[in-house]
Formats: structure tokens, C-alpha cells, sequence
């Protein structure tokens, strides 16, 4: 997963959700929409001295899983033995080879600058990911596809700010929701669908702040809405 293929799937999503071309790069996505994220940190592996990419800054030696890999396949991870007269010397040979893996994946493919990646598929600048596709700088994630600067969200599919959120869609900046579709700015809302600005709502549809309208009037507000999100 390179930076061009992250970003036609960037264009994708902002397609999909707002239905114009996406007018950002990556790096104005990032500092637009996931500037408040925590997202992979880009450490040094104290191995290879290349540039790799952690889940956790804490630690003060990195290993990319690549690099522990090719140490294994050629000792076993095994170094030579040495005379260890007590546990200061115990300690110090610990932290000789005691370094926190980066890049960890499993079962993945196409995977770029991220970090604990399980059985996921096209992942850019993530973390937490599980059994996800096309997923752009995000933190946590089980069964979503095509979301972008997401948190700990499950089962949903074209959403930006998605946060603790389940079976949602088509929608940007959505937090502990469920099954809310086609809308932006909703919070603690279920079964809603084109709605934006609204809070603690269920089984509506063309709702602004809680507030019931038209068909007509919703369409009309939420153009202007769009551009307020794309260009502020």
C-alpha cells in the first residue's frame, strides 16, 4: 500500500460520501480530519537503523517483525552464550536484546506504515485493524471497509470520523452510533438515516438537530454542509 494507492482510495471514500471529487492530499486529510488520532509513531529499527513504524513511542529499542524474522530464520533468535555472573548482568544482556516489535502483521496483505494488522487487506498509517479492507489512518477497527480517520468502530463501510460505532455507512463524523447512514455529525443515534447534527435520535430520516424537515429542505442544508466540511 503505497501513498498513490492510499489516496485513490481516499478519493474513493470522499466520493462516496459526499459525492464530489476529493479536493485533499493525504497530508491535508490527515491534519484535516485525524489530527487528533493515535496513530503509528515512525521510530528506528535498532537493527536494520531503517525507518519502521510503532504502535507505542515508550519503548527505547525498536524491531521491524521483517527484521526479527530474518534473525530467526538464521539463529533461531539464538546469539552466542555468555558468563553471566548475577542478575545485573542478567539484566544488562536483556536489554541488549529486549526491543519492541514494529510492523506487526499477520495474515495481511499490502500493508504500509502501520502496526498490529490482522487478516486486513490494502491498510495505510493504522493500527488495531482486524479482518478490514481499505483503511486509511485509523485507530482500532473489526470488519469495516473503505473508512478513513476511524476509531474502534465495527461492521461499517464509507465513513470518516467514525468513533465506537457499529453497522454504519455513507457517513462522516459519527460517534457511539448504530446503524446511522448517509449522515454527518451524529452522536448516541440508531436506525437514522440523512440526518446531521443530531444526538440521542432513533428510526428518523431528514433530521438537522433533532428537528424534523422536508425532504427538500434537508437536501438543500445539506449541500451547504458539505462545502462547510470540504473547505473549512
Amino acid at each position: 500500500m503505497d501513498a498513490a494507492y492510499a489516496q485513490e482510495v481516499l478519493d474513493k471514500i470522499i466520493a462516496q460520501i459526499f459525492g464530489y471529487k476529493n479536493p485533499l492530499s493525504l497530508e491535508q486529510f490527515t491534519n484535516k480530519f485525524a489530527f487528533d488520532l493515535n496513530l503509528p509513531l515512525q521510530v528506528v529499527d535498532s537493527t536494520s537503523r531503517k525507518l519502521t513504524w510503532t504502535q507505542s513511542g515508550n519503548a527505547s529499542k525498536f524491531k521491524a517483525l521483517e527484521s526479527s524474522y530474518n534473525e530467526k530464520v538464521s539463529t533461531d533468535g539464538l546469539r552466542p552464550k555468555k558468563r553471566l555472573d548475577g542478575l545485573q548482568d542478567v539484566l544488562r544482556a536483556w536489554e541488549e536484546v529486549n526491543a519492541t516489535l514494529t510492523e506487526r502483521q499477520f495474515d495481511s496483505i499490502n500493508v504500509a506504515e502501520s502496526d498490529n494488522i490482522v487478516a486486513s487487506e490494502n491498510i495505510y498509517r493504522s493500527q488495531d485493524i482486524v479482518r478490514c479492507k481499505n483503511v486509511l489512518f485509523s485507530d482500532g477497527g473489526i470488519d469495516c471497509e473503505y473508512v478513513a480517520a476511524n476509531q474502534r468502530s465495527h461492521a461499517s463501510t464509507f465513513c470518516i470520523r467514525l468513533a465506537d460505532s457499529f453497522k454504519c455507512a455513507d457517513s462522516f463524523d459519527v460517534s457511539w452510533s448504530e446503524s446511522v447512514t448517509s449522515s454527518f455529525f451524529m452522536q448516541d443515534c440508531k436506525d437514522v438515516s440523512d440526518s446531521m447534527f443530531c444526538t440521542s435520535l432513533s428510526g428518523k430520516r431528514f433530521c438537522i438537530a433533532n428537528m424534523q424537515y422536508e425532504q427538500e429542505e434537508y437536501d438543500k442544508m445539506k449541500q451547504e454542509v458539505i462545502h462547510w466540511i470540504l473547505s473549512s
